[in-house]
């Protein structure tokens, strides 16, 4: 069985978990498909959303703890001598660091420990109600990884974080908006088709608007100096207004009718 599937729509791509009968619990070599699919994604000019989710009743349940399965490390030896991150932090970091174009998790179902955190590395989260998410750490005696440590406190702040991380409860859809972990609340089945609705309506913005916006935002969430993020700022909005989408946009605006983006 092919574990993950990529389907194009227009300018959307969604990669799709597809591991149902293990409830999408990450392989090797799942778990190096993801970021690969993603890295892809980011170095297509065609893909400007990017929508990523699971098969099942399971967004990502997490390491398949009955065994990683075959090995499928992408880099060299030599370049693993280098490199001493592994998948699951590659999650955050592929997803926020690398691909700078808007990534929506469609969080259908459970959602755990490294499942959870690949959730959290999205830009925008759609949960279904009655989706699970729980951090799975202290069950096993580990602590947070995958970069959960910051995607979780900034989500929904230092004290919810660690009640959340030491508790080990589990957190349904509705109480997963009111807490910040997600930003929209889908009904139970619903899923599949307010994800391709809400990646499309992103769509049809600029990319280049996209991207600049997610580095502004990324750049300004780190330790920062403030008058140097403004003067990123600004060097950003100079640079989208150069652009042809922005002449087309400002076009449009004028002419009333809707714009249409080619990303230059």
């Amino acid at each position: 069985m092919v574990e993950i599937s990529v389907q194009n729509e227009g300018h959307v791509r969604t990669i799709t978990l597809n591991r149902p009968e293990k409830k999408n619990a990450l392989s090797d070599s799942l778990a190096w498909g993801i970021i690969g699919a993603i890295e892809q994604a980011a170095d297509d000019d065609d893909v400007w959303v990017i929508a990523i989710t699971g098969t099942g009743d399971a967004f990502c349940s997490g390491l398949d703890l009955s065994g990683a399965g075959e090995q499928a490390q992408p880099m060299s030896p030599q370049a693993m001598q280098l490199d001493d991150l592994g998948w699951v932090s590659r999650f955050l970091y592929t997803l926020r660091e690398e691909c700078d174009k808007p990534i929506v998790a469609g969080i259908n179902g459970v959602a755990v420990g490294a499942g959870l955190s690949l959730a959290l590395g999205a830009d925008i989260r759609l949960i279904q109600r009655s989706a699970r998410l729980m951090a799975g750490y202290p069950r096993i005696g580990a602590s947070p990884d995958g970069g959960m440590t910051f995607t979780l406190s900034q989500a929904v702040g230092y004290e919810q974080a660690m009640r959340f991380l030491l508790e080990n409860r589990t957190v349904m859809g509705e109480e997963a908006v009111a807490m910040g972990l997600a930003g929209e609340l889908v009904e139970d089945g619903e899923m599949e088709s307010r994800l391709a609705e809400y990646c499309q309506f992103l769509a049809q913005r600029s990319p280049i608007t996209m991207r600049l916006s997610k580095r502004g935002l990324r750049r300004a969430t780190t330790a920062i100096d403030l008058r140097d993020q403004l003067r990123y700022e600004l060097q950003n909005i100079r640079r989208a207004f150069e652009s042809e989408d922005a002449k087309e946009a400002r076009e449009a605006f004028f002419e009333k009718r809707e714009p249409v983006f080619t990303g230059r």
